[in-house]
């Protein structure tokens, strides 16, 4: 739980912190995304493989790895003294991370009880929704304060205590449990796997600054061969040996399949509005972070309301919730965008809470009975690789939103960061957020109903008395 906590804490701490690292560190716009992109690129391309080393090696002892990686990056991170250095250190994170994260999610699969889940999920959304919460509000106070004389360096030093206490509890508390089927790691998946994401997901987020030479569309033109080659060696390697990187029967899974698809697009949206809406308060109407901060607290404390009210009504209504919480963020940010369109410079945080309040609530509808519907379906043998597959699409969303949201809006601003380039950038860039979380409503459809997923959890569970 602590691990979702850090992860999340991070991101929403970083958000908050871009306009200081780009006064500070001389950090260009393409700078600023791959702080962002960055970590996404790491994260997204190694997720798979954490999932499956995690199944392999034991989930305890790779999770332990995937932390104390972490906490040392964030080090590096805190130690940078330019854009170069901070965003190679916010590689490595997003390398670790992608330990660290899959075997929350893999564990959770193994240790419980189908009927369990939906609790212990919960949980883990509660403990995201106050990471939500506490991230903006303590970035922005450690920025603005200078706490401990380092500026916002100090977002990166937090990590460090944290991620001790993390080892010491995963040591003590944590089972290393694997996967009875994978015996070994398959290291040409592995490679294919990494290079294929890799050739994906860089031209997103580096393809805009570049301004689309061939050199790019070549990539995604590789991206495609790679990932082509990688499912039939993984179809090839799952028949002959059981042991491949990505079971690619999880894709015949329509329950699996669709959730995927709902979570990238839900944060391709989320990602690009989070780091437009924060260079925009604090480089155009000049919120300090801890004003920034508390802009944002309406959007976090609204998911930490949602994922309350999620478990109770999933439970009753299922794939509804996860429609409805959808189109509420599609209407939040639309209702946000109008808003900041017709104030202008005049625009508070006061203006922003309603529509912030009914998105982040949306968001905690959606997220938390995604993961437990997603997940349903999927045998405990495959939780290492579901979990990080899931995950992975979940980092390629978010990189595909910061490249094609941040195209938008960057497009528009310019090079100059005026009030009213930034106020029409952000305006414009919000309607593609809002589209994202259009197409992730309309994903939830194809996702099963509430009896199938029932009918799954007591076999599952008949199927664990026999064993």
């Amino acid at each position: 739980m602590f691990a979702a906590f850090m992860d999340l804490l991070d991101v929403t701490i970083v958000n908050v912190a871009l306009p200081a690292i780009r006064s500070d560190l001389d950090a260009s716009p393409a700078h600023l995304e791959w702080i962002l992109g960055g970590y996404t690129l790491a994260f997204a391309v190694l997720l798979i493989t954490g999932g499956r080393l995690g199944d392999i090696f034991g989930r305890q002892r790779v999770f332990v790895i995937g932390v104390a990686g972490f906490t040392l990056a964030s080090l590096a991170a805190c130690l940078s003294g330019n854009g170069d250095t901070l965003v190679a250190a916010r590689v490595v994170q997003g390398a670790f991370a992608a330990m660290m994260v899959p075997q929350l999610l893999s564990t959770v699969q193994v240790m419980y009880a189908p009927k369990e889940r939906a609790n212990v999920f919960g949980i883990v959304g509660a403990v995201s929704g106050t990471a939500a919460v506490v991230g903006p509000l303590l970035g922005g106070w450690l920025i603005t304060h200078d706490a401990f004389g380092v500026g916002w360096r100090s977002i990166f030093l937090i990590n460090i205590p944290v991620g001790i206490v993390l080892i010491v509890l995963a040591l003590k508390y944590v089972p290393n449990t694997v996967s009875e089927r994978a015996t070994r790691l398959d290291l040409p998946g592995f490679a294919l796997a990494t290079i294929g994401v890799f050739l994906l997901v860089f031209p997103l987020i580096e393809g805009r600054e570049q301004g689309w030479p061939a050199w790019i569309w070549a990539m995604f033109a590789g991206a495609a061969v790679v990932l082509a080659a990688f499912v039939a060696n993984q179809r090839r390697t799952e028949r002959l040996t059981q042991s491949s990187l990505l079971p690619m029967h999880l894709f015949g899974n329509r329950g699996f399949a669709a959730g995927l698809v709902t979570q990238a697009a839900c944060s391709a949206a989320m990602a690009g509005f989070a780091l437009t809406l924060v260079i925009y308060v604090q480089s155009g109407l000049g919120f300090s972070a801890v004003h920034a901060g508390l802009v944002l607290l309406p959007f976090s404390l609204g998911a930490f309301i949602g994922v309350g009210i999620s478990a109770p009504l999933g439970l009753k209504l299922g794939k509804v919730v996860l429609f409805a919480g959808a189109i509420l963020q599609a209407v939040g940010i639309w209702w946000l965008a109008r808003i900041v369109s017709d104030h202008g410079a005049g625009f508070g945080a006061w203006d922003g809470t309603p529509p912030l309040l009914a998105a982040g609530i949306g968001l905690g509808m959606l997220v938390v009975p995604l993961i437990d519907i997603a997940l349903a379906t999927v045998s405990t043998d495959d939780a290492g690789a579901a979990s990080g597959t899931y995950s992975t699409f979940q980092q390629l969303g978010s990189a595909l939103g910061i490249a094609i949201v941040g195209a938008v809006f960057f497009h528009v601003v310019g090079d100059t960061f005026t009030e009213t380039g930034l106020r029409d950038g952000f305006v414009e860039a919000s309607w593609w957020a809002a589209g994202g979380y259009l197409l992730s409503a309309a994903a939830t459809l194809f996702l099963p109903d509430r009896n199938a997923v029932q009918r799954h959890a007591r076999e599952q569970a008949e199927l664990l008395e026999t064993v």
